[in-house]
């Protein structure tokens, strides 16, 4: 414990030091249009990773030494907040699509043994990035997200047909990156779900897999720097959902908390996003902040809304107020 309390210490304080030295400007500059990156690179990428059931202290309290390396490099929220029903299958439709479950569609979290797959009835992040002419994959460790795997959206993608392992979700996210180098490309890691309703939220076979995830996140961060792909990617680590005992569900705030981790060209690093008092981040906001970073333009009506204090000047967001 006394190891945990002066990694934190130290991390804050390697934080705060980098905030207070960062050159940043005075000047009041008006947000950018939604859709419109206030900085990316030509080759625009993102890549989301979500571990499935990461709870926000449990990250903080495992060894994980790459989810603490991306703390220093990039903004983060680990007060950050998935669906109200708080599990798998709505709240990644949500995560990939920026509305709630209810306009979605997708409110049962389940394999249905249906003749004919019913898809999200929003578009999800793969469409609207096809329709931008963007390449798309998804490597997945659980057989529901079929659900997601419309045809004509995904240009690759592994889904199983039943639960797999992070080492099986690791090698083929490592092949696809270096096979095909997707533009827009989702990653999803089961193990720390598995682990909780297995053996508990918290317990040391969870913390054990949460190591596990970290070190597959790894692996991921490293393919991308092989193919010289990180200086113009966008990053974002978070979760569907935490737990407690060996479950979760709505209305309990051990489940609806999650992680929220952005890394890329343009994101501020160290910046703890709880300094903006009046920012909530929603699992739905991930959405909206790729399709910002790719300059895809959101629909009017979705519910996510894209973090731009990532990328904005502190002072032109409003630190305080």
């Amino acid at each position: 414990m006394i190891m945990i309390m002066k990694r934190c210490i130290m991390l804050s304080a390697i934080c705060a030091a980098a905030l207070l030295a960062a050159p940043w400007t005075t000047a009041q500059v008006a947000t950018p249009p939604r859709g419109n990156p206030a900085s990316a690179p030509a080759d625009k990428r993102v890549l989301i990773i979500s571990v499935d059931g990461l709870r926000p202290d449990l990250a903080l309290r495992a060894e994980t030494p790459t989810l603490h390396g991306l703390l220093k490099h990039g903004s983060f929220s680990f007060w950050a907040r998935t669906t109200a029903v708080s599990v798998t299958l709505p709240s990644h439709t949500s995560m990939l699509t920026g509305v709630v479950p209810g306009k979605h569609g997708i409110e049962w979290n389940d394999d249905l043994p249906l003749k004919k797959p019913i898809y999200p009835r929003w578009p999800t992040l793969f469409e609207v990035a096809h329709k931008a002419g963007l390449t798309t994959a998804m490597i997945v460790g659980k057989s529901k997200f079929g659900a997601l795997a419309k045809p004509g959206t995904l240009d690759w993608t592994e889904v199983p047909y039943e639960q797999t392992t992070d080492d099986f979700v690791g090698d083929h996210a490592v092949a696809v990156i270096h096979d095909h180098k997707p533009q827009v490309l989702f990653v999803h890691f089961p193990d720390v779900d598995a682990a909780g309703h297995k053996f508990g939220w918290s317990s040391p076979e969870q913390m054990k897999a949460i190591e596990g995830a970290d070190a597959q996140i790894r692996r991921v961060l490293e393919a991308l720097d092989q193919e010289h792909l990180r200086d113009r990617t966008l990053i974002i680590v978070t979760s569907d959902h935490g737990g407690a005992g060996r479950n979760h569900g709505a209305d309990d705030a051990r489940s609806r908390h999650i992680p929220w981790i952005a890394v890329g060209p343009g994101v501020h690093e160290c910046l703890d996003l709880t300094i903006f008092p009046r920012l909530t981040i929603n699992t739905e906001d991930t959405f909206a902040t790729a399709c910002r970073f790719l300059g895809i333009p959101l629909a009017d009506d979705i519910d996510g809304k894209p973090v731009t204090q990532i990328t904005e000047p502190i002072h032109a967001v409003g630190r305080y107020e």
